[in-house]
């Protein structure tokens, strides 16, 4: 991913001192103190803050202590684990961590899948792609692996032709080869797409960012299928000498328990579904050719 991201403050109030303070002071550091404690930095948004709640909770019943930190920033959590402050962190799809750990050179890993993570076109002025006028704007996220991604669904609606063959992780704006009704395209924060919305004429946005400003998957213009969004299932991720640890294991447990699968279900009307038979491994085999 191209991190010409428009960063947001990972703690506004208190700053990265603060932050540091919670994972040496209140944590400990991810590779000393308490044998059952656990860190994770985790994104401050229900489908991760709720799911990490009730993970506690199954924790504590079974002597481990979870310790979470939420944040608003999606470039720390990466930078965080792999320094070694938390043990793991869930705030990502597969495509963001691949293009970060590349363009960062961090070595980073996929633990386990959480939720699928679908995304969609929607507009608060017209009511299908048909009717957006010539020359209208449309927000896409700024970031590499979800710009690309926002032009493949509306290319596969006939509104755009890209280069053929290319991975929709490696897809930009250069890739327009045809572009009919001169659509004009205003990258932003993936996190600041809901809020730009009403000033654009559509905007690319995940469900879950969509849902937060009540609009729901039915009333989108475009939508995701499963195999659309293969790369962009939600995940817990954590440097490799955390994996197959007695902890990476109960983490994983807990995430993956029958109380979670059930608020996953109760949320947005299910459509966060939870992939977690899935071979990891292989899926990211079928799509990440850098692999």
């Amino acid at each position: 991913m191209s991190l010409s991201i428009n960063r947001r403050q990972l703690l506004i109030s208190s700053g990265i001192a603060t932050l540091g303070a919670l994972a040496f002071s209140a944590c400990g550091t991810a590779a000393s103190g308490n044998d059952k404690t656990i860190t994770i930095i985790a994104t401050e948004s229900a489908p991760y803050q709720e799911p990490t709640k009730i993970a506690q909770k199954i924790l504590k019943e079974k002597g481990w202590d979870l310790q979470a930190t939420y944040v608003t920033d999606i470039v720390q959590p990466n930078l965080e684990v792999s320094q070694g402050t938390y043990d793991a962190n869930f705030f990502q799809h597969g495509a963001y961590l691949q293009q970060f750990k590349r363009d960062k050179g961090l070595d980073l890993v996929p633990l386990f899948y959480e939720y699928t993570s679908p995304a969609g076109v929607w507009s608060q002025k017209y009511s299908s792609l048909d009717a957006l006028p010539q020359g209208a704007r449309i927000a896409i996220p700024v970031d590499t692996s979800n710009n690309g991604r926002a032009l493949a669904l509306l290319a596969q609606h006939g509104l755009l032709t890209l280069t053929e063959g290319k991975p929709v992780t490696h897809l930009s704006q250069q890739d327009i080869l045809e572009n009919p009704k001169d659509l004009q395209f205003v990258e932003v924060d993936q996190q600041s797409l809901s809020k730009t919305l009403p000033d654009a004429d559509a905007g690319f946005l995940f469900v879950r960012l969509a849902s937060e400003i009540g609009l729901e998957p039915q009333a989108a213009l475009a939508f995701e299928t499963t195999e659309d969004a293969l790369p962009y299932i939600c995940l817990v991720a954590a440097r490799p000498d955390f994996v197959g640890t007695e902890k990476a294991q109960a983490l994983q447990d807990a995430f993956h328990s029958d109380e979670v699968r059930q608020w996953y279900k109760d949320y947005i009307g299910g459509v966060l579904d939870t992939p977690w038979d899935r071979d990891i491994k292989a899926d990211f085999a079928s799509w990440d050719v850098d692999a």
